[in-house]
C-alpha cells in the first residue's frame, strides 16, 4: 500500500512497529493508539511474512507485505 501523505521522518522508522508508539507528526495530527501497525505485523509474522515500510518526508510511505505461499498438496 502506497500513500501520499506527510511522510514518517527516518528517526522514527526504527520504532514504527512498536506498540503505543506515534511519531512526532502523528501525535497531534492524527488519532490513533499507536496499536495498528503492531498488531499488523504480528499477524504478518503470524504467517511466516514481513512487513515493511519506506517512508520520504513531504511524499508519503509504501508498505509492503510480503506473505510464503501456501504448500501445494491435499488438504
Amino acid at each position: 500500500m502506497t500513500d501520499t501523505g506527510v511522510g514518517i521522518p527516518p528517526e522514527d522508522l526504527p520504532r514504527l512497529f512498536e506498540r503505543r508508539f506515534r511519531g512526532r507528526q502523528a501525535q497531534t495530527a492524527i488519532p490513533g493508539s499507536g496499536l495498528g501497525l503492531a498488531i499488523a505485523r504480528d499477524w504478518v509474522q503470524q504467517m511466516g511474512g514481513t512487513l515493511t515500510v519506506a517512508s520520504t518526508v513531504g511524499e508519503g510511505s509504501r508498505f509492503t507485505v510480503v506473505l510464503p505461499l501456501a504448500p501445494l498438496g491435499p488438504c
